[in-house]
């Protein structure tokens, strides 16, 4: 199985089309409760809302996920960029947001996985999904497995 590439740099042709087809994917997901946009590879795609943390904006980003009782754990792998995805610097600043799964649309609180749950979840999350194993070896940097639990 070839190498995925690694997440385009910023400023280049190749993000802008990164960004383009999410977008689109957000669109096409949203207009089909899921139908459309709901997996990718076979694994399974929710859709996460979050604010900017510097520019107060609404943004929704398409993001695999694993069901984990009543959690669902998302990676923050950026396809093993160095730098961590915006998405997550912005759960980290304001943890309480909105999840759409399929049609259903869910309050959750995102949380760092502990090193003791990223142990558990992490061969499940490479079994669902072989490329995070290849972005993991491509950075130094320590991927973070996300946990979104059911708002209070």
């Amino acid at each position: 199985m070839p190498t995925p590439p690694p997440f385009p740099p910023p400023g280049t042709l190749r993000l802008k089309l990164v960004n383009s087809l999410s977008s689109a994917n957000v669109a096409l997901y949203r207009l089909t409760g899921g139908r459309l946009g709901g997996k990718v590879s076979g694994a399974p795609v929710l859709l996460l809302d979050h604010v900017g943390r510097k520019s107060g904006k609404s943004r929704t980003t398409p993001v695999l996920y694993l069901e984990d009782g009543s959690d669902l754990v998302v990676v923050g792998s950026r396809g093993g960029s160095d730098d961590p995805p915006s998405w997550w610097l912005n759960l980290k600043a304001n943890p309480a947001t909105t999840i759409q799964v399929g049609s259903r649309r869910l309050d959750v609180v995102a949380r760092q996985a502990s090193g003791e749950e990223k142990q558990r979840l992490w061969p499940r999350l490479v079994e669902m999904y072989s490329d995070y194993a290849v972005y993991a070896r491509r950075t130094e940097r320590e991927i973070p497995v996300i946990i979104l639990s059911p708002a209070p």
